[in-house]
């Protein structure tokens, strides 16, 4: 199956991971393309754009160019859920999303959700940190690290206001 293609070009602001692509995100072509997906809706009640930035593959290369931010995954193989992720996809997907800020070397890594940084950290070489929300008290190769509540319809527990308050926290830490 086809997957998203990543969105980086140097130099980056900010480097946008989430755990990988759902199935309409791939039919669609952009990230977070899922109608019950929150990112699009938490981005555009954050307060830091002035625009309305629209939920399509236009969306983020405006992103990507005005405010350079990139765009990737840590696992590139879509699916349903992640429950149907494997130790094999992880592995393989942190090193190369370490390969991908080492190339890149955003300002700053932004995490979509306590699972995807958890997951890069743990199959990742020497890596061990205790992962909280927003600004970690610990770097990848120097950067500062945020992480915000996953927008995946599959994570309920976090309110779209909650979301695009961390949002709101996140963009504050831009360069």
């Amino acid at each position: 199956m086809e997957t998203l293609p990543d969105l980086l070009s140097a130099p980056l602001a900010a480097l946008s991971v989430g755990l990988n692509p759902s199935i309409p995100s791939v039919k669609a072509g952009f990230y977070f393309a899922n109608p019950r997906n929150r990112f699009w809706k938490a981005l555009n009640q954050c307060g830091f754009f002035d625009e309305h930035i629209e939920a399509s593959f236009k969306g983020c290369q405006y992103l990507h160019t005005k405010y350079r931010i990139g765009f990737t995954d840590l696992v590139k193989r879509p699916t349903a859920g992640c429950g149907d992720l494997k130790a094999f996809d992880y592995r393989n997907g942190s090193s190369r999303l370490q390969q991908l800020i080492d190339d890149a070397q955003p300002d700053i890594i932004w995490f979509h959700g306590k699972l995807t940084c958890q997951k890069y950290l743990q199959y990742s070489e020497g890596k061990q940190s205790v992962t909280s929300w927003g600004l970690q008290s610990w770097t990848i190769n120097a950067k500062p690290v945020y992480v915000s509540p996953n927008p995946s319809p599959a994570n309920a527990a976090f309110s779209l206001a909650v979301i695009s308050d961390s949002y709101a926290d996140f963009f504050k830490h831009l360069s």
